[in-house]
């Protein structure tokens, strides 16, 4: 239930945005539907101007995904938020070889999933959220609109 409240106001919130409401009615109105007082919406930067991706990207990206340790990676990354998480840091995390852990980071990043920055000596991963933002908009771009968008 919490996931179905989660995903109506995030539609709502998302149908409002496009049409240029003010974030703190959207807020408020997103409150009052879900009874929830302390409700904290999540939205990337500037997520109401992301397209959804094209149909090439987005095979991509569901190719990347579509690996069991390359998923893992990428659930662990979500985890962890902005902060990511450095390379050998994964590798203790999900108890996998250096080498094995290096190609799925190579191959998520490479679908944009993922981006790295230096710090020091140590390279950090992180979930790029607008890229993120933009497959989720692809995959439910159409959805339930056969029932009049009702899910």
């Amino acid at each position: 239930m919490k996931s179905k409240i989660f995903f109506n106001a995030y539609r709502w919130f998302e149908f409002l945005s496009y049409n240029k409401i003010n974030i703190l009615i959207i807020l408020e109105i997103s409150k009052y539907l879900t009874g929830l007082s302390n409700l904290t919406i999540f939205m990337p930067k500037n997520s109401h101007k992301l397209k959804s991706m094209g149909v090439n990207e987005a095979v991509n990206a569901l190719g990347a995904l579509a690996q069991a340790s390359r998923l893992s990676v990428f659930k662990l990354l979500i985890t962890k938020g902005k902060t990511g998480l450095a390379a050998g840091l994964i590798v203790d995390y999900l108890q996998q070889p250096p080498a094995t852990i290096s190609f799925h980071l190579k191959e998520l990043s490479n679908a944009g999933l993922i981006i790295s920055r230096r710090e020091g000596r140590s390279i950090i991963y992180c979930v790029n959220y607008e890229k993120m933002q933009q497959l989720m908009n692809y995959l439910l771009e159409n959805c339930c609109s056969d029932n009049g968008g009702k899910c």
